[in-house]
């Protein structure tokens, strides 16, 4: 079941918020009117699985909230996550960089892999894999990422 909010002010979940002068909680998701233009810089579609309709999600503190399907982005990055790795036990990831550089550290059971991304690469992290995205130099990165669960470690503590 998709649940909506108030009409979208710029495409940012913030000013519709405030424009609706609300503050309770915000939705999970907001449907996609038919011929909507998303930027998929600073939004997340997620693709439900159940209804098989797309969606925007709504963002946490800790990046878009996840739903049963899958989540596309394609942030612009220019430093490295808020979290100290994270993993998706619903399925593969798949990670695609449209332009920069990044390291890709993969926790696999045979030991640790680093991989290295540049423009026009793409990199599939398995199911159930700790992974972490190391940026390299800034660029693009779309991500195709399985839900609804999800794990992240915490930065350390400094």
């Amino acid at each position: 079941m998709v649940r909506t909010s108030a009409r979208r002010a710029g495409n940012n979940w913030t000013e519709a918020r405030q424009a609706a002068g609300r503050e309770e909680p915000m939705p999970t998701t907001s449907e996609i009117p038919a011929g909507e233009r998303i930027k998929l810089s600073s939004e997340v579609v997620g693709m439900e699985r159940g209804s098989r309709r797309a969606v925007l999600m709504a963002k946490s503190r800790h990046g878009p909230l996840r739903i049963d399907g899958y989540t596309v982005g394609a942030p612009y990055l220019t430093g490295d996550p808020p979290h100290s790795g994270e993993m998706h036990p619903d399925g593969d990831e798949l990670l695609y960089l449209v332009s920069g550089r990044v390291r890709v550290l993969l926790e696999l059971e045979e030991g640790h892999c680093d991989v290295e991304l540049g423009p026009d690469q793409a990199l599939v992290v398995p199911r159930g894999v700790w992974h972490l995205v190391h940026l390299l130099e800034p660029g693009q990165l779309v991500h195709i990422t399985p839900g609804p669960g999800g794990e992240h470690r915490p930065l350390p503590k400094t």
